[in-house]
């Protein structure tokens, strides 16, 4: 009974029934989440003190403390010994590249520009499906990308979205940006990414596109980024070229 009373006093931000049996502090770092997504607390701006938000949420002190230290861990809020609690800019330069792990030698991040080969909206399919965990007949985006550095492509990148997290994409001009920005203007909080590399050959057309021979050895970079609900919202496939000065740092984050 100690904080029975305090999951209705959530003010109704998360269904309760469904999530009786979670941790109460669980429930409010989803009400903290859901906030953050929706815009209602906006990148860079102050929240309110933990003192505020634990008589807002009807919790006690610790309860919202212990919400607010996995906030923070998950990288949705940084506090700031004295000045107080910040929302992060999830689609900001430093939050973005924690999902490229692409180095040059001297251990700098690669990264270069990009070029939309093609996009569209499909059915999924079987590997779609099993990839990002959807049923058949759910829509997906295909996105397919070159980069290249100094001029010079280094991977070819097909990318699977989920329509039902980014509603429409295939219609706008938002192919190129990073998947980190999309998430934000879709309010999808990403988290955590597993990747499996495989040392391959380069098929006739991949390698004509990365302008290298057939049979060239490439990596395949094989990549899910989930939500912060652990929800598949992306798989990249990206075909890779191994060269001297660049390595690859696999990890999951």
């Amino acid at each position: 009974m100690r904080e029975a009373s305090e999951i209705y006093a959530l003010n109704n931000e998360l269904p309760t029934s469904r999530f009786s049996n979670r941790p109460l502090y669980l429930q409010v770092r989803d009400a903290i989440a859901q906030r953050i997504a929706t815009g209602e607390w906006k990148p860079h701006a102050a929240i309110p003190n933990e003192t505020d938000l634990a008589r807002e949420f009807g919790v006690s002190p610790g309860t919202m403390r212990k919400a607010l230290d996995l906030a923070e861990t998950e990288r949705l809020v940084t506090r700031r010994q004295g000045r107080g609690t910040f929302v992060n800019d999830q689609s900001s330069e430093e939050y973005a590249a924690r999902y490229s792990n692409i180095r040059s030698r001297d251990g700098k991040r690669v990264d270069g520009d990009v070029e939309v080969l093609g996009i569209y909206e499909t059915t999924v399919s079987e590997a779609d499906g099993m990839r990002l965990r959807l049923r058949a007949r759910e829509r997906v985006h295909h996105i397919q990308r070159l980069w290249s550095a100094n001029g010079k492509p280094y991977m070819l990148e097909d990318v699977v979205l989920s329509a039902k997290l980014f509603p429409g994409l295939a219609g706008h001009d938002k192919a190129s940006q990073r998947l980190a920005v999309l998430a934000q203007q879709f309010g999808v909080l990403l988290g955590r990414s597993d990747e499996r590399i495989t040392i391959n050959s380069a098929a006739p057309d991949v390698a004509s596109t990365l302008q290298v021979e057939a049979g060239t050895t490439i990596m395949w970079l094989d990549r899910v980024i989930y939500t912060l609900q652990g929800v598949p919202a992306e798989w990249r496939l990206g075909q890779c070229l191994v060269e001297e000065g660049r390595y690859y740092m696999a990890q999951s984050s």
